[in-house]
């Protein structure tokens, strides 16, 4: 996947112990091998009254039993649905005949990675690693310790450039253009996701949270094909 303009190089994938990769896992559609915490997996439910297993989105990786993984965009993935290609991969995957892969899968993924990045946030928010408004944000941010910078889809220009040079000017790197991450997320949904009145601005302070947060993120825009659109400005937690 492309580093966009003005993104870290540093891998923003979570690792286990330091110099550890997550297990490798392979792309049915692909061939093609990538991390487990960089795919998204695929898991089959019991068989029904008619005998036959239905494709399940597993973007947590929590479910039991085999597993499929996916390492491709939703046009991607549409595009094998499309042509059959998926269900020929699935049968060989889970070494059976062909599940059931209902229509909507490519937005069932979409939305479960999504709602996976918003429960990621409240858990962040409710153990005390997550900031809001303005002003803490920006007291923080001066005195260099924010691990990651967040905007909301809808934040104005003027009030996230003001928090972007506060984080510049704690993490002494005025002048370097680099600046909090853009959400696919309105005010609107964030506020629904923390339970507060208009969140616009978001902040961690635990690089750990920073590495958990951003992976969920990764993934959903790497799904979406996004990641040049949507993330605008590398957080100081890829920058460590």
């Amino acid at each position: 996947m492309r580093t966009p303009q003005n993104e870290s190089l540093t891998p923003t994938i979570e690792r286990g112990r330091a110099g550890e990769k997550s297990p490798e896992r392979r792309c049915i559609l692909t061939g093609r091998h990538g991390e487990r915490a960089e795919l998204i997996r695929l898991a089959i439910s019991p068989p029904g009254l008619d005998g036959r297993s239905e494709v399940l989105p597993d973007p947590r990786a929590r479910a039991p039993g085999r597993g499929a993984w996916l390492g491709v965009t939703r046009a991607e993935l549409e595009a094998a649905m499309d042509k059959g290609q998926l269900k020929s991969a699935l049968a060989r995957a889970f070494k059976s005949a062909p599940p059931y892969v209902p229509e909507d899968l490519a937005a069932q993924i979409e939305t479960g990675l999504l709602r996976t990045l918003t429960d990621r946030l409240g858990l962040e928010m409710r153990s005390g690693k997550l900031i809001l408004g303005s002003e803490r944000i920006a007291e923080h941010a001066r005195g260099g310790v924010l691990a990651a910078l967040y905007h909301a889809s809808d934040a104005s220009d003027g009030g996230s450039a003001k928090l972007d040079q506060a984080w510049r000017v704690g993490m002494d790197r005025e002048g370097s253009g680099e600046g909090g991450t853009r959400l696919p997320l309105d005010r609107a949904a964030l506020s629904v996701a923390l339970g507060r009145d208009n969140v616009v601005h978001l902040a961690l302070v635990d690089h750990a949270a920073a590495k958990r947060v951003d992976q969920a993120l990764t993934r959903l825009l790497h799904y979406r094909n996004a990641s040049a659109d949507i993330r605008e400005g590398a957080s100081a937690a890829e920058a460590t």
